[in-house]
């Protein structure tokens, strides 16, 4: 496996592995300080980026190699080079590259043309280093066996849904994403990705529209933003009035189980996809997700750049 483009590059074993590894980087954040020795990492970003950037970074320098941030103005592709012939150009420079864009199909192209690994910090279709970063906070709050518990999702079927499906499937996990149906449900094709997998590791998979029954007894309630990124301006009152009802409310956490936490992304929004008494209350473990942001990218590069990950054969 040379990239990480999607959630479903990875197997289960992969997974595991980061997760351990991602564990071991949280307590001796430097005991890999010269696997990136020498080394240069790029990262590109067409997108404003506070965690992603941040753990990036701290992660390049923890594995002692130095990064070179990109914005989406600094490349020639605005001026029409094409993303092949950049792609072979950043080759020829850095051990990795880390890119946070809009298009998925940008993130393929990038990796079929580079020789170094290329791993996906964000598009609007899947976010596969948010949710190693969400697995390693699981597993430090439930340990390695989930069985008998349920993880959940409510809000917007956006790119997070989609990668919270994926790996919920890759973990054997019970999986439940909660949205309003029509245009704000997850993608049929990110559906029926996590459906395969999951075939393949006996993890259950809901996709509900009542967020009550979706948080009942529930493990984990997750949520994102309601307006990504991109989202018209002009769609938000339609948008925050049909994904009113998914708001996680202390209501909503109380119909989840006695030792539940809930889990953001971030940014938040207090008052729209989350109140405040519950991001700011003590079942919220959001700054520990977005502490294991730097575990997991560093985990990633370290395995990535040594070929360490077999990738997904489902």
């Amino acid at each position: 496996m040379k990239d990480l483009l999607r959630t479903s590059d990875l197997s289960t074993d992969d997974v595991e592995l980061l997760l351990d590894t991602a564990a071991e980087f949280a307590i001796k954040p430097f005991s890999a300080n010269t696997a990136l020795a020498n080394r240069t990492v790029a990262i590109y970003m067409t997108k404003p980026s506070t965690r992603t950037r941040l753990a990036s970074e701290t992660a390049v320098a923890h594995l002692g190699g130095n990064s070179i941030f990109i914005r989406g103005d600094d490349l020639q592709i605005g001026r029409g080079e094409t993303i092949a012939d950049t792609a072979r150009i950043i080759s020829g420079y850095a051990a990795a590259l880390i890119i946070r864009t809009f298009k998925q199909s940008d993130v393929d192209e990038l990796g079929i043309n580079s020789t170094i690994p290329v791993i996906n910090g964000l598009t609007d279709d899947d976010h596969p280093t948010q949710l190693l970063a969400e697995w390693a906070t699981i597993r430090e709050v439930f340990g390695n066996d989930i069985s008998g518990r349920k993880f959940t999702y409510v809000g917007d079927g956006n790119n997070m849904a989609h990668a919270w499906l994926t790996m919920g499937a890759l973990m054997g996990a019970h999986v439940v994403v909660a949205t309003p149906g029509g245009a704000y449900a997850p993608s049929q094709a990110a559906v029926d990705s996590a459906l395969h997998i999951a075939s393949k590791t006996n993890a259950q998979i809901e996709i509900l529209t009542d967020p009550e029954a979706a948080a009942k007894d529930a493990s984990v309630l997750y949520t994102d933003v309601w307006m990504s990124m991109g989202d018209p301006e002009s769609e938000r009152a339609a948008k925050l009035k049909a994904l009113a009802p998914y708001a996680v409310t202390p209501q909503l956490m109380n119909l989840t189980s006695r030792d539940a936490i809930f889990m953001h992304c971030l940014p938040a929004h207090r008052g729209e996809e989350v109140a405040a008494e519950v991001i700011d209350g003590d079942r919220s473990v959001v700054w520990r997700e977005a502490y294991h942001r730097r575990t997991t990218i560093q985990a990633i590069l370290y395995h990535l750049v040594r070929g360490d990950l077999s990738g997904n054969t489902y």
